[in-house]
């Protein structure tokens, strides 16, 4: 699957033009406003904004970096507009302690204390969590919870849709990817990100039904999204959760 949160501009060549350097005093080095990618297997050239906000520019296997940069020239504006809509994204909080908000089952729960035991637990939403203690970063142990769980939950509910949809999986695996929801190859593997059970059953379900319809249309084509629609109506719904709450994620 493509990268859900990452924009893209896809679909477009490039032109002629060329743009110069001006010499002078050397200056202390700066992020470069567009990264110039040679790609073996891209067809076109692309223009695309990472979650840092670094932009760049797919430059396909017979193509040429001053038409590349002639390409970005032509979307410069969509570049600009892309970068204001990254800016208003929502953003997770990087450190989580008690009363951090974290998105938990698709909902934004607060981590709170749990009632004492014998070891230190907290609560997001309905689920107890035991923790080493309760003060300082709460994340790492919290995600590491988190992922246990996903590699419960996510092979079954695959192995359950692949039933329902008659389609013939190999082996199902969770990881810990962090440009995308999930990937499937031609011998009926599928791997998904563990972050999905912190979304919504729906969305989760969507990620799912789009691997497994990968594995009869390995592309993005019309007749994919065809078997996607017959298979989930609502994917639509579930992509649009993505694009405004995946930021929350990292992706």
């Amino acid at each position: 699957m493509s990268d859900t949160e990452q924009s893209s501009f896809f679909d477009f060549f490039g032109g002629s033009g060329a743009t110069g350097s001006a010499a002078g005093v050397i200056a202390p080095a700066e992020k470069p406003d567009v990264v110039f990618e040679r790609s073996a297997k891209a067809k076109r050239y692309r223009l695309t904004l990472r979650k840092d906000g670094t932009a760049v520019a797919i430059i396909p296997l017979r193509g040429s970096e001053r038409e590349a940069r002639a390409f970005v020239e032509e979307h410069r504006e969509w570049l600009v507009r892309a970068r204001e809509r990254q800016k208003h994204k929502p953003r997770g909080a990087t450190v989580w302690t008690l009363g951090t908000h974290v998105l938990w089952r698709g909902e934004m729960s607060e981590v709170r204390k749990a009632v004492e035991g014998e070891r230190p637990q907290v609560c997001v939403a309905a689920d107890v969590f035991r923790v080493p203690r309760l003060d300082g970063d709460l994340r790492p142990t919290l995600e590491a919870h988190f992922l246990r769980l996903a590699k419960a939950e996510l092979p079954a509910r695959t192995w359950e849709l692949a039933a329902v949809t008659g389609m013939a999986v190999m082996a199902v695996s969770v990881r810990n990817q962090r440009t995308r929801w999930g990937s499937c190859s031609a011998d009926g593997g599928i791997s998904l990100n563990w972050r999905l059970v912190q979304t919504p059953d729906f969305v989760r379900d969507y990620i799912i039904y789009h691997e497994l319809m990968h594995l009869k249309e390995m592309n993005h084509s019309d007749r994919f999204w065809a078997r996607v629609e017959e298979v989930c109506p609502g994917w639509r719904e579930a992509e649009r959760w993505l694009k405004r709450n995946g930021s929350l994620l990292g992706l």
